[in-house]
């Protein structure tokens, strides 16, 4: 069944975020889909004729993850965000993980935005890891290098150029300040409890 993209219009208006950048991200994103379905038929088209081990399939598989990643960082960034923001519960076990695990909110902030800042195009993303137990934030870089296996993205931050540069030029200090006035922790949290419970 082919993947279909959702339908985040219920962004628009958010502060420091234009309609004509999201317009265009949301574009970007449904290219992603299309992609991963188109790379799906191909892939299984080969495999039919036999022709699984041709450097076109070759190449179309180490294109797929390209393609797919794309699709669904897209979705935890733009699902992960809420026009306003929402409020961080101070009780959730998330908020207190964070404090544990970074020292406080603040480390945890400075560190995420940081990791933002660096050079290069990517995604950063605080993970946790189930068999570790522990919060990181991590670089993704473009869309393949740097998951932590096995661990839980719970917050994605698009950090590649079309995610600013529309409404804030090389400014990426400005876009990261305008994406946690939109963070929805709800969900983040949300992200959390579900990991947790696939722990137990």
């Amino acid at each position: 069944m082919p993947y279909e993209a959702k339908d985040y219009s219920i962004l628009l208006g958010t502060a420091g975020f234009s309609d004509q950048l999201l317009n265009n991200h949301f574009t970007l994103y449904k290219g992603y889909v299309t992609n991963t379905n188109t790379l799906t038929d191909k892939l299984a088209g080969l495999a039919k004729e036999g022709k699984n081990k041709t450097p076109e399939f070759a190449e179309l598989k180490r294109r797929f993850g390209w393609e797919f990643n794309g699709m669904r960082l897209h979705e935890y960034y733009f699902g992960n965000m809420i026009k306003g923001g929402s409020n961080q519960d101070a009780g959730a076990r998330l908020m207190k993980k964070i404090i544990e695990d970074f020292g406080s909110y603040k480390d945890w902030e400075d560190d995420f935005k940081a990791t933002g800042t660096m050079r290069g195009i990517g995604w950063t993303t605080l993970y946790y890891d189930l068999q570790g137990g522990r919060l990181f934030n991590t670089w993704i870089d473009e869309h393949a290098v740097g998951h932590l296996s096995g661990a839980s993205p719970l917050l994605i931050m698009d950090v590649f150029e079309h995610a600013f540069i529309t409404d804030y030029g090389l400014k990426r200090a400005d876009y990261i300040e305008a994406f946690f006035k939109a963070i929805d922790w709800k969900t983040a949290t949300g992200r959390f409890e579900t990991a947790l419970s696939s722990k137990a």
